[in-house]
């Protein structure tokens, strides 16, 4: 089974703007759950799960021809990095398992879309956000505290919450409506 482009606007499109309501009816209650996910170390270690399984699915699709023997070393070093995190580097862990799963989910963005390119330049919209992903999913590897340090900004009052959640909503409904329209 393959994914479609439609498909994956569709799920994450909605995937993002439909949490948004939550912020949008019951902010205070939104801006409290958001606050406590940095430090969420049992969302953090299945994050960080997924992603790391989602790594090693890519690495075991690529043809590396230069290193094919080092296939099974690499997913066996790659695999207990992934699951080590969970045991030896806990705080903050949240944000590094959103991290590695926003780069895989930016790859999988722009392997779909790039087919699309020259049949709607729609698309670029898709392409723009996926590399919006790396450069978050970059930054927060990097300095996993300022999403936290973000998060904190973002929901000091109830007017940052509910203007950024209808923000998110109306952006994440647009990407759903470019994959049940254009991405077809």
């Amino acid at each position: 089974m393959t994914l479609k482009l439609s498909t994956l606007a569709i799920l994450v499109g909605l995937g993002m703007g439909l949490p948004q309501i939550c912020g949008i009816v019951n902010p205070q209650g939104f801006a409290a759950s958001v606050r406590k996910f940095p430090r969420n170390v049992p969302l953090g270690i299945v994050l960080m799960l997924i992603g790391t399984l989602w790594f090693e699915v890519n690495l075991n699709s690529e043809a590396i021809s230069d290193f094919g023997s080092y296939k099974p070393m690499l997913m066996a070093l790659f695999g207990a990095v992934g699951v080590g995190s969970c045991f030896f580097v806990q705080d903050l862990l949240a944000v590094r398992g959103l991290a590695v799963c926003l780069l895989l989910l930016a790859k999988l963005m722009t392997d779909l879309g790039r087919g699309y390119l020259p049949i709607t330049s729609w698309v670029l919209v898709f392409q723009t956000w996926a590399y919006l992903l790396v450069i978050a999913g970059i930054w927060f590897t990097i300095s996993p505290w300022r999403l936290r340090d973000l998060l904190n900004w973002a929901t000091a009052d109830t007017n940052r919450v509910k203007i950024g959640s209808i923000i998110r909503l109306a952006f994440g409904l647009f990407v759903a409506v470019l994959g049940f329209t254009k991405f077809q």
